[in-house]
């Protein structure tokens, strides 16, 4: 197992952004050579900061850009590698229009849009304004990877360490989370014989609590009034090599080919084995399924035996939603759209935070080849949209949608 990520929380409105920034940068460093003294491996030290609605003059458009190219050079010149400005929010509409200009003109900045939240519910105008999103961010590269630094939010509260979801708490002191990279040590333990399932749920919760209680002895001494730490995200996070595969680790549980009859009880065994661990929680602690970050998915995705409606089955049961998704280059808006609001519907009825990050390649259709220059990415296949225009009386009308009659029960 590994540390993705060191990521630092604050509230540019309420902290000395330089100050708090120095502060943060010193604590995450000597974390990470206090960690890695140890043997555990950090990837990268990150900062988010509240959503940017509430701290950023969104007009003119030409100063709010600067404003966020100031900030992502102050992060990335304090020893941070990548800054996250949290979302658009419903209450703020017109914060929307200015993801594309945020993303067009930063390089290692993250951002994210809210879909809905448990009050007022579900707006299908954000939902919409996310697809647009979507949509105008493929273009903003030949190849569509824009999309990797976007994600549509349902649900989604503060605290969470992974990127792009990752954003702060407004008004409240600075905090660091841990985003852990854990798929190794899952796909050990679930091929580690033919053993019960308890015993199974039984090692894997020694290894996680081990790891967290390890992690944990060498951050308390590290704290201090100015910080608070949120917790550990153990969401079964890959890397593009088969030691370190969720997608492998599913199908040494259950079916052999992920996607087929059969996956599904092993995605919920191992959902429900991450919500039994005892440790401070930050985030999601669910089942990642990120399509190009993992071997296995990025393989059965080319092959077409996971599908767009597998992984929306698998978030059902518990997991972080639609991440790392490649789609075809022609997808529009309104296919969006439809897959949009069924994870936001998703996420409200089951009251449980779910992410889209969604990306058209341009030029790529179903079933083509599709691979990236990046380290976290494997080469895959795009999947097929099996998406349409929402009907007029779901889709058209600007409406905010509360589910409270109709929740799942607590």
């Amino acid at each position: 197992m590994k540390i993705r990520a060191i990521t630092c929380f604050f509230d540019p409105s309420f902290h000395q952004i330089p100050e708090t920034l120095r502060h943060l940068s010193r604590l995450s460093q000597d974390l990470k050579h206090a960690l890695e003294d140890t043997g555990i491996e950090v990837q990268t030290c990150r900062v988010a900061t509240t959503p940017f609605p509430l701290w950023l003059d969104l007009a003119p458009e030409s100063q709010m850009v600067r404003t966020v190219k100031d900030l992502e050079e102050q992060a990335l010149t304090s020893g941070f590698d990548y800054l996250g400005v949290g979302p658009a929010l419903l209450i703020h509409p017109t914060s929307y229009n200015a993801v594309i200009p945020i993303l067009a003109n930063t390089s290692s900045t993250f951002i994210a849009a809210q879909m809905a939240e448990p009050d007022p519910g579900i707006s299908f105008r954000a939902i919409r304004a996310c697809a647009h999103i979507i949509d105008q961010a493929a273009s903003l590269s030949s190849d569509g990877f824009s999309n990797l630094r976007f994600a549509a939010l349902a649900n989604v509260p503060p605290g969470a360490p992974f990127f792009p979801a990752a954003h702060h708490l407004a008004g409240h002191p600075p905090a660091l989370a841990l985003a852990i990279e854990g798929a190794d040590a899952v796909l050990e333990v679930f091929s580690g014989g033919v053993i019960t399932w308890n015993e199974i749920r039984q090692a894997l919760l020694e290894r996680l609590e081990a790891f967290a209680n390890q992690i944990t002895s060498v951050i308390t001494p590290l704290l201090n009034s100015k910080t608070v730490f949120w917790g550990f995200d153990f969401s079964t996070a890959p890397f593009p090599n088969p030691a370190c595969s969720i997608g492998a680790a599913l199908e040494c549980l259950g079916a052999s080919r992920l996607g087929t009859l059969g996956s599904l009880s092993a995605a919920t065994f191992l959902a429900e084995t991450l919500g039994r661990g005892h440790w401070p929680r930050s985030g999601f602690n669910g089942l990642m399924l990120p399509v190009l970050e993992d071997t296995i998915l990025a393989q059965r995705a080319a092959e077409g035996t996971l599908t767009i409606k597998d992984l929306l089955l698998f978030s059902a049961v518990c997991g972080t939603g639609l991440d790392t998704v490649p789609l075809p280059g022609e997808t529009s808006p309104d296919q969006l759209t439809g897959l949009l609001a069924d994870l936001a519907f998703l996420s409200t009825r089951l009251r449980k935070p779910l992410t889209a990050r969604l990306m058209p390649i341009p030029g790529k259709k179903a079933g083509d080849p599709v691979s990236f220059d990046f380290a976290y990415f494997a080469p895959g296949g795009v999947m097929a949209l099996p998406s349409s225009s929402l009907s007029a009386s779901l889709g058209i009308h600007d409406q905010e949608v509360n589910l409270a009659s109709f929740n799942a029960p607590a």
